[in-house]
């Protein structure tokens, strides 16, 4: 796979992934991408293996082959990204591989854990009522995005974390400078620095009174204090769950409201049976799939995927979005039924690196949407879909504002 050859192959990703809110390729684009192993050019102009299909990005995320370390020789970076120093790197397990991430993985497990999580559901409960009587108080019509789907996720992630929510607008501006890949790479890395430090603070603060209940805090007294837990890597810890513990619920809860608004009775059969909404969430995960770049990983040894042969030292890019659209696994995959069980579905990926937050973000979005359903009966949406603003650039994909009536 030269780098000559690879200026003939497809480009991935395209300029624009999404053909509005839904569809996430037309038809010419998938018949050129989706389906068996095929060779990509990246947007960096070097080439990989795309992975669509629904067995074969499970085979990629489970193998022990293949490394999420992007500072590896030859990873396949969908942008370029800065240089990073030490410290820069230290936290940031999804990107690490072997006994290094299981480390700092399994030292927020038992955080996550669904019994966990159900005990903070009041705290859900009591965020989402108070962001639902903001919308009341904003419109109508409002701005969806900015008042409900955004705070909510936030605010929550900040309570766990304890990080002060009035801080909002700082972090959530650099968290989407970070997410989009237009980004030129010495915003990136100022932004990134600017969050660090931002972070660090924190955990200093924590270091002279840790007797707080929040997270930050348990893991300065429990990790920091006996040595199992540098200060960088809890700084690269807390800044991985701040971004990514609001950002991907965020834009599920928008896109998630304005496919729901597409057809009427679907918000009033989510308020008259708020006890299907577990088997609805699944299947808005399986049908948006936020992360819709995909998950680049690099061969280390030679490996056998979907049929094709990919050798030590080549990237490949497994596109969750599109192996949730499998119609070997999923009948009539590109309708959304909020019937489905959707459960195979990997929206949150598979293998070692699956998303820790997954029963946090499954919760915040049952939760949210049950809320809005009971609270504006009458919501519908003020634009049509087309005129949607969405956020083509961005790894996370999702809503720039979503306005609202009822």
């Amino acid at each position: 796979m030269t780098a000559t050859a690879a200026t003939d192959l497809p480009l991935w990703p395209a300029s624009t992934l999404d053909h509005g809110p839904f569809a996430l390729l037309d038809e010419e684009q998938r018949h050129r991408l989706a389906g068996p192993v095929t060779r990509v050019r990246l947007p960096t102009g070097a080439p990989a293996w795309l992975v669509t299909r629904h067995a074969d990005v499970r085979q990629v995320l489970r193998h022990p082959g293949f490394s999420a370390d992007l500072e590896r020789p030859g990873f396949p970076l969908l942008r370029p990204l800065p240089p990073q120093s030490e410290s820069d790197r230290q936290g940031g397990f999804i990107r690490m591989d072997g006994e290094e991430h299981f480390r700092l993985r399994r030292m927020l497990t038992a955080e996550f854990m669904i019994k966990n999580v159900r005990r903070i559901e009041p705290l859900i409960q009591q965020t989402v009522d108070a962001a639902l009587a903001d919308l009341a108080a904003a419109g109508p019509p409002a701005d969806l995005v900015e008042t409900f789907a955004l705070p909510v996720p936030s605010i929550v992630i900040c309570h766990l974390l304890g990080v002060p929510y009035a801080d909002h607008d700082f972090f959530q501006v650099r968290s989407r400078t970070l997410l989009d890949r237009t980004t030129s790479m010495e915003l990136v890395r100022a932004h990134a620095q600017e969050l660090r430090d931002y972070l660090r603070e924190l955990v200093v603060a924590r270091h002279r009174d840790a007797g707080g209940d929040d997270l930050i805090s348990r893991l300065v007294r429990d990790r920091v204090a006996t040595g199992q837990l540098t200060v960088d890597e809890l700084v690269g810890m807390a800044l991985l769950l701040l971004v990514a513990g609001h950002e991907t619920t965020a834009n599920m809860i928008g896109l998630s409201t304005l496919l729901l608004l597409r057809e009427p009775g679907r918000f009033a059969a989510l308020r008259e049976s708020p006890h299907r909404a577990a088997e609805l969430v699944e299947e808005l995960l399986r049908y948006l799939s936020v992360v819709r770049t995909g998950l680049p990983r690099l061969a280390l040894v030679d490996a056998e995927i979907g049929g094709q042969v990919i050798r030590a030292g080549e990237g490949v890019i497994a596109v969750l979005s599109l192996a949730n659209r499998d119609p070997e696994v999923f009948d009539d995959p590109e309708e959304f039924d909020p019937y489905r069980q959707a459960h195979q579905h990997l929206a949150f990926g598979f293998g070692v690196h699956q998303c820790i937050g997954q029963p946090l973000a499954r919760a915040e979005l049952r939760i949210a949407l049950v809320g809005l359903a009971d609270r504006f009966p009458t919501l519908r949406a003020a634009v049509v879909p087309q005129q949607v603003s969405t956020r083509d650039t961005s790894v996370v994909f999702g809503l720039n504002s979503l306005q609202v009536t009822w």
